[in-house]
């Protein structure tokens, strides 16, 4: 074989025409996602991207926009528990998952009703 996976570019999520400062408010101002530049080319199909870590999150503009209610990523992040403060803080919702040896989990939707789960490792 003369190829090998290296990891994960980015994670695409769809959102409804116009999502761009909805999109911007919640991964960036809430979750703190440093906002990217979409190259030029792309610009014109309207979405945001986010890095998150090594990775990216691409919001795209999706014309017959369904949220994703099972397919999801899996962030992981430090101190679970100070994040979902920060979401019920903010009256978002915060869905506890059934967990996993070694993990603490918890789900919620972006502002498009796209499922985001949200994982520690322990």
């Amino acid at each position: 074989m003369s190829y090998a996976f290296v990891g994960i570019d980015h994670v695409q999520l769809a959102a409804p025409a116009g999502c761009e400062e909805q999109a911007r408010a919640f991964y960036a101002d809430l979750l703190g996602l440093p906002e990217i530049p979409k190259p030029i080319n792309l610009q014109k199909r309207g979405g945001v991207w986010f890095k998150c870590g090594n990775h990216e999150i691409h919001i795209g503009v999706e014309a017959a926009f369904k949220p994703a209610r099972k397919a999801h990523p899996g962030f992981e992040v430090n101190d679970l528990p100070a994040l979902r403060d920060k979401f019920i803080q903010a009256g978002l919702p915060v869905v506890e998952e059934e967990q996993i040896e070694g993990r603490l989990r918890f789900h919620t939707e972006d502002p498009f009703g796209n499922r985001l789960e949200f994982i520690e490792y322990l």
